[in-house]
């Protein structure tokens, strides 16, 4: 049996309202609804009793949080040294390429958007690229390029 996911005064209402939990709060809103949304970012604010900025202001320093929906296909690079070393960047110019995006973006279509990570922890398979949380290791840029084409 399939279990419902819980809404966002559910994850709200788990949290005692004090500004320790935020960074809680904001992974598990997250989580749920693969962003932050500016209402949810609002609503995180009015339950913990801070202000809006000062909940953006700490969403924003880490990189981990997201303020747009992620696409359709969602494109992960990884940049840890292994993966630098082994041409990541070439991956992610040929990602760019043929996306039209840069890192942080989903495209107009909602079908693919763009994200850097700092490691995966799969250096033996480097460079490794994730495509919705599906693993390609020792990727090439025309490789990249040829999953990018199957998933348009």
């Amino acid at each position: 049996m399939m279990s419902e996911q819980p809404s966002l005064e559910a994850i709200l209402a788990r949290h005692d309202q004090t500004r320790d939990n935020l960074i809680p709060l904001l992974q598990e809103v997250q989580e749920r609804f693969q962003y932050l949304s500016p209402d949810a970012l609002q609503a995180v604010a009015n339950h913990l009793h801070l202000s809006e900025n000062d909940v953006y202001g700490v969403a924003t320093f880490y990189a981990q949080f997201r303020f747009t929906p992620p696409g359709l296909h969602h494109i992960k690079v990884c940049e840890g040294t292994a993966c630098h070393v082994r041409g990541s960047d070439r991956i992610l110019e040929a990602i760019s390429r043929s996306t039209g995006l840069v890192p942080g973006q989903t495209s107009a279509d909602g079908k693919f958007s763009l994200e850097r990570v700092a490691c995966f922890g799969s250096c033996a398979l480097a460079p490794v690229v994730v495509v919705d949380d599906k693993v390609y290791g020792r990727m090439t840029a025309l490789k990249t390029q040829k999953l990018i084409e199957e998933k348009k």
